[in-house]
């Protein structure tokens, strides 16, 4: 069973620091290591691809929490105030990865870097940054899922549970599920950069391909998902996902073909 110490890691003084911050920070530090070791193993100029990551990492948080307001305005549109307030939670991958990506290629491209290349030295950075940031869920009890019984069930503290499940106790860590997927993502990227040598782009590819696919299936048993009639957008982004993955994989396959 899982129970969650608590939101606040420790204060000094008037300063409050929050574990959903720490693993933030954890989660880009990590990243940013990462990519650094990729780069200079692959021949890229390190510094570049550091300052594209630095512009794509404040993209991504701002739109991250853009996606979270835009879709759940029925609380922030009553409370205004709560809007900025991202250390109590509120980060919606999907809106990081698309604003953080987009302003990493155009920061990438203004800076003379090879995209394709990048773009997969940074996949495997995002993948264990998305695991490690999941953890940020844990201590804030959100994002879980629907109620179970399982030896591994989260405990759930009443405040935080949906209304409709007050008298529920334990619930899925669907956290910890995503969590899990990301860290084998990481993984499989890794064992797949060496077979996809000469493929610019496709380890990329295949990260977005990989993760859509976790992250739809975790999403149906996820109780605070965003709905667009009777759909799930996080399900909907992640089906976007995979076909953004496939057509970018054709892509790249039938280039190859035309350049040999």
């Amino acid at each position: 069973m899982f129970r969650s110490p608590g939101a606040i890691a420790f204060q000094v003084g008037p300063l409050t620091i929050r574990w959903y911050g720490i693993l933030m920070a954890a989660a880009i530090l990590v990243g940013f290591w990462l990519a650094d070791r990729e780069a200079k193993r692959e021949g890229i100029n390190p510094d570049k691809l550091l300052n594209a990551g630095q512009w794509a990492v404040i993209a991504g948080l701002i739109g991250a929490r853009l996606y979270e307001v835009v879709f759940n305005w029925d609380y922030y549109g009553r409370h205004l105030s709560k809007i900025p307030a991202v250390w109590e939670g509120g980060l919606a991958i999907h809106g990081g990865l698309i604003l953080g990506i987009l302003v990493g290629l155009w920061v990438g491209r203004r800076e003379g870097l090879p995209i394709l290349r990048c773009l997969d030295v940074v996949a495997p950075s995002l993948a264990i940054g998305q695991a490690i940031g999941r953890w940020g869920n844990f201590f804030n009890e959100e994002a879980f899922g629907t109620p179970t019984s399982l030896p591994w069930k989260l405990y759930v503290s009443a405040q935080n549970r949906p209304l409709p499940f007050a008298s529920s106790e334990y619930f899925h860590p669907t956290f910890l599920y995503e969590s899990l997927w990301d860290l084998g993502v990481f993984v499989a990227l890794i064992a797949l950069r060496r077979r996809l040598v000469g493929r610019s782009g496709a380890v990329f590819f295949v990260y977005i391909g990989l993760y859509s696919v976790g992250r739809f299936l975790i999403e149906s048993i996820r109780l605070d998902s965003f709905w667009l009639g009777p759909f799930r957008v996080p399900q909907l982004a992640s089906v976007a996902g995979v076909g953004l993955a496939v057509a970018g994989l054709l892509y790249l396959r039938s280039h190859r073909r035309v350049a040999a």
